[in-house]
């Protein structure tokens, strides 16, 4: 007679807030399918479903309650983790029927919740899980996490708070990471941390394998698995000048992702942000000099309290000189626990959305003027979506996936995802650029 394996248990994932949470929960999966778990895609087929949360602004920690009570409501069976897990008074306040709480990259305990609430029959049988453990992304690129936790102490933020001081990992279990995700087909390797400047400070940048734990160090060695390598949440540090080279030498993208925040010294000094504001370009400047494709994206809160017309005016005097390639923004929100909220002079919300709406418009146009520049050039571009009637969607090295813009390719039938390939640009518009494949 036939051996019939037990039918193992279903997870759900809702993963909310940023790249570092969709690796965490990417990461919980792995393990959870490494122990024979199933997985269900919706909410009527899961055993249990995980709300991975955000904590970091009121209007997160409300889609994060929203997140659970729909889960609640669908399924029933609910365990929360994540960034607002550090609120479980509040979680449970509100719905006292969750299974368990955990906080921000608490792998063992969300597992441990599971195997309690929905354990697994035993069956030595049979292993689900790939090498390179489970992913939340398409399989051509991949997030790639160096650290957790940061040792700043920003007035408008609590991630230090929920998440702890830097914590970075050995350089060569990096490397390994990355080497498995490049053979499983990787072609783009997304680095991020809360602070990727200081990655290896809390090591001493001692040296693992042959590998320094340094940023510089770390990102050469990325540069040879022969992946895109693109850096994220790069703090201005003086060492970040020694990884323009690599990106000149093609080892790693010509791309930074800077949060900047502010350019008025007064608003800076208020964030408790470095303020060298007039360095800064200067640094810019030298930075296009070694490599004139270096795209800088940051982000920028507007209507901090005590920002006056003034310091908002010398934030857009400073983005017509920094001329910054990709740029969001956010409106100042309160967030419990973080020191902002205690400081004089808040800005009314009218006032925070016209300066909003005057610094979108001024970005847009800058971005607009940089992609204008581009057409009739030929950019090499890495596919993320193919259709049915002979066009595709990708990114240059220039842009990020989902939070940078798209080139949009015509007469592209044959190519598929995860291929990369010339395009000559024939348009553009304030965010996006158009073309078509060149046959080489």
């Amino acid at each position: 007679m036939a051996l019939k394996l037990p039918t193992p248990p279903k997870i759900g994932m809702v993963s909310l807030g940023c790249p570092k949470a969709l690796v965490d929960s990417e990461r919980i999966l792995t393990k959870l399918r490494s122990d024979g778990y199933g997985l269900s895609p919706d909410y009527q087929g899961a055993d249990i479903v995980l709300v991975n949360t955000c904590g970091f602004l009121d209007s997160a920690k409300a889609e994060s309650l929203e997140a659970i009570g729909e889960a609640i409501a669908e399924n029933g069976r609910v365990i929360v983790t994540g960034c607002m897990g550090k609120e479980a008074d509040v979680i449970r306040a509100r719905f006292p029927q969750v299974l368990a709480i955990t906080g921000p990259h608490q792998y063992e305990a969300v597992v441990g919740a599971v195997h309690e609430a929905a354990p697994m029959p035993p069956s030595p049988y049979v292993d689900l899980v790939p090498e390179v453990g489970l992913k939340l992304t398409p399989r051509h690129y991949s997030y790639l996490k160096i650290s957790e936790g940061c040792n700043h102490r920003c007035a408008f933020c609590i991630i230090p708070s929920i998440r702890g001081d830097l914590v970075s990992r050995r350089p060569d279990a990096i490397i390994r990471e990355a080497q498995k995700l490049v053979a499983a087909g990787t072609r783009e390797l997304l680095v991020i941390s809360q602070d990727t400047s200081a990655y290896g400070v809390d090591m001493k940048h001692a040296e693992y394998s042959g590998i320094r734990a340094h940023m510089t160090d770390l990102s050469r060695e990325l540069g040879k698995l022969g992946a895109w390598v693109r850096l994220h949440y790069v703090y201005p540090y003086p060492h970040v000048d020694h990884v323009i080279p690599l990106m000149a030498e093609g080892l790693i993208l010509p791309y930074l992702d800077i949060p900047f925040q502010h350019a008025s010294p007064s608003v800076l000094k208020a964030m408790r942000r470095p303020a060298n504001e007039a360095k800064v370009l200067e640094r810019l400047r030298n930075w296009r000099a070694i490599a004139p494709d270096i795209t800088i994206r940051s982000s920028f809160v507007l209507g901090f309290p005590g920002e006056t017309e003034a310091d908002f005016q010398y934030l857009l005097d400073w983005m017509d000189e920094a001329q910054l390639d990709r740029v969001g923004a956010f409106k100042f929100e309160p967030v419990q626990g973080a020191a902002a909220n205690d400081l004089p002079n808040p800005v009314p919300e009218e006032v925070k959305q016209e300066r909003y709406d005057r610094f979108m418009e001024k970005t847009a146009a800058i971005s607009a003027a940089k992609l204008e520049a581009k057409i009739g050039r030929t950019l090499d571009v890495l596919i993320d979506l193919v259709d049915d009637e002979g066009g595709a969607t990708g990114r240059s090295k220039a842009d990020a996936p989902e939070i940078d813009g798209e080139v949009h390719l015509r007469d592209a039938a044959g190519l598929k995802q995860g291929d990369i390939v010339s395009v000559l640009i024939e348009d553009a518009d304030d965010h996006d650029l158009f073309g078509v494949p060149v046959a080489l």
